[in-house]
C-alpha cells in the first residue's frame, strides 16, 4: 500500500504545480490584456472618458487584484490609481520598494524606451498592509506622454 501511495503523491504534486504555473500565466495575460483594452478605449474615447473608467471600482478596469493605474511618464505623477487614490496627483519618482527599488522610475523607463514591458517589485496587495512580489505589465499610450499599469501578485 505504502509504495502505491507515493507515485501518487509525485502525480498529485506534479499538478498542483503545473495548475499554478498555469495560473500565474493565465494572470499576466489578463493584465496585459486589461492594459492594452484601456489602451484601446483612450484611442476611442479619449484620455478623460478612460481615466474615469479606470476609477470605476465596478467597471471592466477592475478586478480584484487587478485594476489599472495611470502615470505621466515624464513627470512620474501618478494620474490615476483606483485602489489608491490618495497616490493620484503626486510625484511617484522616490517612492522605493521593500528591497529599496525606484520602481515607478522603472515603470516609467520601460514605458518611455520600449513602449511595454514588465517590472518585479514588491507592493501590498489590496486590503493587506505586507509588501508582496508584483508584476507589472506597462504600456506608452500613443500620442501621449502616459503609460497604463497592470499588475499581478506572484
Amino acid at each position: 500500500m505504502k509504495k502505491r501511495s507515493l507515485p501518487i503523491l509525485a502525480l498529485a504534486l506534479a499538478l498542483t504545480l503545473g495548475c499554478a504555473s498555469l495560473a500565474a500565466a493565465a494572470t499576466a495575460d489578463e493584465a496585459k490584456a486589461m492594459v492594452q483594452q484601456a489602451i484601446a478605449m483612450a484611442k476611442d474615447k479619449g484620455l478623460e472618458a478612460t481615466y474615469a473608467a479606470i476609477r470605476d471600482k465596478n467597471g471592466p478596469f477592475f478586478k480584484g487584484e487587478l485594476y489599472i493605474f495611470v502615470c505621466d511618464i515624464n513627470t512620474h505623477v501618478m494620474l490615476v490609481h483606483p485602489e489608491k487614490p490618495v497616490l493620484e496627483g503626486k510625484d511617484q519618482s522616490s517612492i522605493k520598494d521593500v528591497k529599496g527599488k525606484l520602481f515607478f522610475l522603472e515603470l516609467a523607463r520601460v514605458a518611455k524606451e520600449q513602449g511595454s514591458g514588465w517590472v518585479d517589485y514588491h507592493w501590498a496587495k489590496p486590503g493587506e498592509k505586507e509588501p508582496s512580489l508584483k508584476t507589472s505589465y506597462v504600456e506608452r499610450v500613443p500620442g501621449s506622454n502616459v503609460f497604463f499599469g497592470c499588475g499581478f501578485y506572484k
